[in-house]
């Protein structure tokens, strides 16, 4: 799927017609980012609207052919997605600071992985699909710190060992 880009300039006060224009077309694609300002040229003031998108996997997006996302939170188990929710949080700042993407920094699929393999270690770590040395070197340290904080405070921890508890044991 490749990504594509569309530009508006909206004047303001607007019409319906521009509006329409823009509602059309956001209802049409599989949206992946949107930038709006408001400029001031020659006087006029204007809404300027870059939008970022996708076209369909081997369809029409406007056809609703894209894949749909994924609901974590049906998904996961509550203690799972409770700290799925807090390394979202955490990939939002760290991605924020570097100012990149936040799948640059990981996707939810790998912090859903991470949360439900009980990640604790870099090995463990860089067995996440896209996950390698480098991922692991910048931002390892980190994560494992706070999965195993969450862990511990959630019980996902044995006591004893303070080794993750299995996902799919009783305790």
């Amino acid at each position: 799927m490749p990504l594509q880009y569309r530009f508006f300039s909206v004047p303001i006060p607007y019409g319906p017609d521009e509006e329409d224009s823009l509602n059309s077309f956001l209802r049409d694609v599989c949206l992946v980012h949107v930038h709006r300002e408001i400029i001031c040229q020659d006087g006029r003031h204007y809404w300027v609207v870059s939008a970022e998108y996708m076209t369909g996997q081997g369809g029409d997006a406007r056809k609703g052919d894209y894949p749909k996302r994924k609901d974590y939170k049906e998904e996961l188990s509550p203690d799972n997605f409770t700290v799925f929710a807090k390394l979202r949080e955490w990939r939002k700042a760290a991605a924020a600071f570097e100012a990149v993407q936040l799948y640059a920094v990981f996707t939810n699929e790998q912090i859903a992985e991470m949360v439900e393999k009980r990640v604790t270690t870099k090995n463990a770590l860089m067995e996440i699909d896209g996950v390698g040395r480098a991922r692991a070197a910048k931002y390892g340290e980190e994560v494992l710190v706070l999965l195993k904080e969450e862990f511990k405070k959630m019980g996902m921890v044995d006591e004893k060992s303070e080794e993750p508890v299995s996902a799919d044991s009783d305790n």
